[in-house]
């Protein structure tokens, strides 16, 4: 099991870069994309360079760009996450042996 930790803001940056990547492969301006979703083209253009959007304009453009049903894992207790777990579970974990008693 690895950990990666990312900075809300390392999440921003990627989660913009996919869905301009995503916008091109569609074929799409940002005015296009905008007009569709009824999302300011001010507001797609600052996500799309800083990250930064509404919760709701970001849903409509995912609409739009046909990935909305992939919101519906965010935060859902699988029960293999890591976020599932608080940390003293995690802490209280038997950890594997790096050493042997017998010589």
């Amino acid at each position: 099991m690895s950990i990666e930790l990312k900075s809300p803001r390392d999440v921003q940056r990627e989660l913009a870069g996919r869905f301009k990547a995503r916008r091109l492969a569609m074929n799409l301006t940002q005015e296009g994309l905008a007009a569709r979703a009824g999302v300011s083209w001010s507001s797609l253009k600052r996500f799309e360079y800083t990250g930064l959007i509404a919760l709701d304009a970001l849903l409509k453009l995912a609409l739009v760009l046909e990935c909305l049903g992939d919101f519906d894992g965010i935060c859902a207790d699988d029960g293999r996450s890591l976020a599932s777990k608080s940390l003293d579970e995690i802490l209280s974990e038997a950890k594997p042996r790096r050493k042997g008693r017998i010589k």
